[in-house]
């Protein structure tokens, strides 16, 4: 009986090895950064994600989120920017509604400046000639405000991240908190409801209504909602002007020079439509 697995293997070159090729793979990680936060995550509650905390981690603007921004559905229900600002947080126990007004907006220019860069351009009125014009701004200038210019002013921060206001005229001692973003929401949804019915807009005392936590004291809304309609005009003024001085945030003023006239002045960065649906 013939050896057949010696005649087969007799002279033959042994297969060659085929080397394994790497499997082609993509890195989908989305880059972050870290943003300071104007608050200082001082007036957080204890309970909040970020009390105490300096800074907070957000994803770079990817194209899922310029679909967000640019949903219709989302833009008509008014929450498009909302719901960018939650999907771009890196912490999900953050509740997008309860940030800080000051602390949202440090996000926002953040997010613009990753996504879009720094150079924002958008139609500005000039204030002299009334001409108007497109003026770039440099986002990466935009300072941080702390709150903590009170100087002259009769404000004592208390233990619960609120202050106490002495008003000039009634001395009453207004004890204020800072608005959350769901604060402000509400607040225009309340402005839009009494434009579409028509009635008297009253958002000057609407907004002490949602700032003032007490008056001397007293909590109860009923009382407090009367003594802000019967509040002097000296007083409310007072009160509006020194709550803008504790609330920390961003300086969103920059110079501004018109091109038609020359005129040159230092304003508030309008926040339009352009600063996330430019044409760039």
């Amino acid at each position: 009986m013939r050896d057949n697995s010696k005649r087969l293997s007799a002279g033959a070159d042994p297969a060659p090895a085929v080397a394994a090729q790497p499997v082609p793979t993509l890195d989908f990680s989305t880059p972050t950064e870290i943003v300071d936060l104007p608050s200082r995550g001082r007036f957080y509650p204890e309970a909040h994600p970020l009390h105490g905390a300096e800074a907070i981690e957000i994803k770079f603007m990817t194209a899922k989120d310029e679909d967000i921004l640019t949903s219709p559905t989302l833009l008509k229900k008014g929450i498009a920017i909302d719901r960018f600002i939650q999907n771009v947080l890196v912490d999900k126990r953050i509740n997008v509604g309860s940030l800080l007004s000051g602390d949202k907006n440090a996000i926002l220019v953040a997010s613009r400046i990753n996504g879009f860069g720094a150079d924002y351009t958008t139609k500005v009125t000039c204030p002299n000639c009334s001409t108007v014009g497109e003026h770039t701004f440099d986002l990466a200038e935009v300072e941080e405000y702390l709150g903590d210019d009170l100087e002259g002013l009769d404000i004592q921060p208390t233990e619960h991240g609120t202050y106490i206001i002495s008003l000039p005229r009634t001395k009453f001692q207004v004890e204020v908190k800072l608005l959350s973003n769901k604060d402000e929401n509400e607040l225009a949804q309340q402005m839009e409801a009494r434009k579409k019915s028509k009635r008297l807009e009253t958002n000057l005392t609407d907004q002490l209504r949602k700032i003032v936590v007490s008056i001397n004291g007293v909590e109860d809304r009923s009382l407090i909602s009367q003594a802000i309609d019967a509040m002097p005009a000296f007083d409310s003024r007072y009160l509006r002007s020194a709550y803008l001085k504790v609330v920390p945030g961003l300086d969103m003023t920059q110079h501004f020079t018109c091109g038609a006239c020359g005129f040159g002045k230092e304003v508030d960065i309008p926040m339009t439509v352009d600063f996330f649906w430019s044409k760039q």
